[in-house]
């Protein structure tokens, strides 16, 4: 007896299947644009340092309130639920029955029968299929918070975004409502003059043409402004309407470049870490399959008691009791747990492909981001300095004009590039900041960590 228990307890504590190894990824020694490591800016609420306190705000009542985050949560807490079940299995299911029943002999005489009955079930794990289900579900726990906290970063992401395209926006209606009140002001002078006979039907059609190009522009914008702000309340889990503002988009100040190699960048994202546990819960799986191959002991213990009368049921002597122990193994099932075991494991390759993928993914993203945010930079200096040099350009064909050193043509040339590039300029500016918070996003960082308790959790965390 002694030795069939300890051959219980040594089949017990073996698992068949392939125990996890940590993927190795062949990580690039650096990024292709490197910046000064002055701190860990990668874990800092970074959207903070664009200087804007309505921002702070917005990204706040989004954590709060964004219905994805509330289904992120929803989707841990099935896991989780899952995993309670998963886990129940190595313990003995108890249960209760009861039976009333009445009966007839062939004399005619009927009687009833009162039975009740405490059961208990267990079946031992020998070949480890519990103990990998249970490390598949829990990797699969840690997958889906990961997403959650994946599905956080995006949202900060996406408001920081969203808002700065806001007030790109709101600057670039201002421009043309500026621009429009000018033009109309030459129009009307020029219509003026047209009346008195001093000016062709060919110069006021070209100024009423420069009007109304900047009339076409003052709704255009007006429309995406709105539209840009029903984006936003979405984000914030809230119906279409108005969105606070704050500093204009030229005032707001430009966040430091986070730091971080590419290892570390394996260990922050949650894109990454969500997909190494789905790998991990693929290759458990494997294990559930490969113990179909093997036998099943459960043990089975039933204990009860039965009566004639209801009332005298407490103080029957009529009792049952049962224990059985069986042992169940497949012989022939022409492919059944091959074609499980075949699926499991390519299931596997196919996780683990996807991992590869995603870390490839997450360099490309943090180069681009790198790249593009110098870049950018670049390109809006160079935007900037030609905008200044074209209000001159406006400013002196103007006079030249006036003091008939030159037709109104060139005055028209210069002012509709003038116009251009100032949309052109503040657009870019909006990329730049874009680019930055794409670069944080890229990144993952620990700020995840410290905002968690703003968005809705899970009920239970493991």
């Amino acid at each position: 007896m002694k030795r069939a228990v300890a051959m219980v307890v040594l089949l017990a504590g073996c698992a068949v299947g392939p125990d996890w190894q940590q993927p190795k990824v062949d990580t690039p020694p650096a990024w292709r644009i490197e910046y000064a490591q002055a701190a860990d800016l990668a874990n800092a609420r970074w959207w903070q340092a664009f200087g804007d306190p309505v921002l702070d705000n917005l990204v706040e009542d989004a954590l709060r309130q964004n219905r994805d985050l509330v289904q992120a949560a929803a989707r841990v807490e099935q896991f989780l639920g899952a995993l309670r079940t998963t886990r129940s299995q190595f313990y003995p299911q108890f249960s209760y029955s009861g039976n009333a029943s009445r009966q007839r002999t062939s004399e005619e005489r009927s009687f009833s029968v009162y039975e009740a009955a405490l059961g208990a079930a267990w079946q031992i794990d020998l070949f480890g299929r519990v103990r990998r289900q249970a490390e598949a579900t829990q990797a699969q726990v840690y997958a889906s918070e990961q997403g959650r906290r994946g599905v956080v970063l995006s949202v900060v992401a996406s408001v920081a975004t969203a808002y700065l395209a806001l007030r790109a926006l709101d600057r670039q209606l201002e421009i043309a409502r500026a621009t429009e009140k000018n033009y109309l002001g030459s129009l009307q002078i020029f219509e003026a003059r047209h009346k008195g006979g001093t000016v062709s039907e060919l110069e006021r059609s070209q100024v009423e043409s420069q009007y109304r190009q900047a009339a076409a522009a003052v709704p255009a914008f007006e429309r995406q402004v709105a539209q840009q702000e029903n984006l936003l309340s979405v984000l914030l889990g809230r119906n279409a309407g108005a969105i606070p503002r704050g500093r204009p988009i030229e005032q707001l100040a430009d966040p430091a470049i986070p730091p971080g190699l590419p290892a570390s960048l394996l260990e922050r994202r949650p894109d990454v870490l969500q997909a190494e546990q789905n790998l991990r819960a693929a290759n458990a799986t494997i294990g559930v399959a490969k113990s179909l191959y093997f036998p099943t002991l459960s043990l089975t213990g039933l204990l009860g008691v039965s009566s004639g009368s209801l009332g005298d049921f407490s103080r029957s002597n009529s009792g049952t009791g049962s224990l059985v122990g069986s042992l169940v193994g497949p012989i022939f099932t022409f492919g059944a747990i091959e074609g499980q075991v075949a699926s499991a494991e390519a299931a596997r390759i196919e996780a683990l492909a996807f991992y590869q993928q995603v870390v490839l993914n997450a360099f490309r993203d943090t180069n681009d981001a790198l790249v593009g945010v110098q870049k950018l930079r670049e390109e809006y200096d160079a935007l900037a300095k030609r905008a200044l040099a074209l209000r001159s350009y406006a400013r002196l064909s103007r006079a030249k004009y006036q003091g008939g050193a030159t037709g109104y043509i060139e005055v028209l040339y210069a002012e509709n590039e003038l116009f251009a590039a100032e949309l052109n300029a503040i657009s870019t500016l909006a990329q730049r900041h874009a680019e930055l918070v794409n670069l944080y996003k890229a990144l993952g960082g620990g700020w995840v960590d410290a905002v968690d308790p703003l968005a809705p959790p899970p009920k239970e965390k493991q």
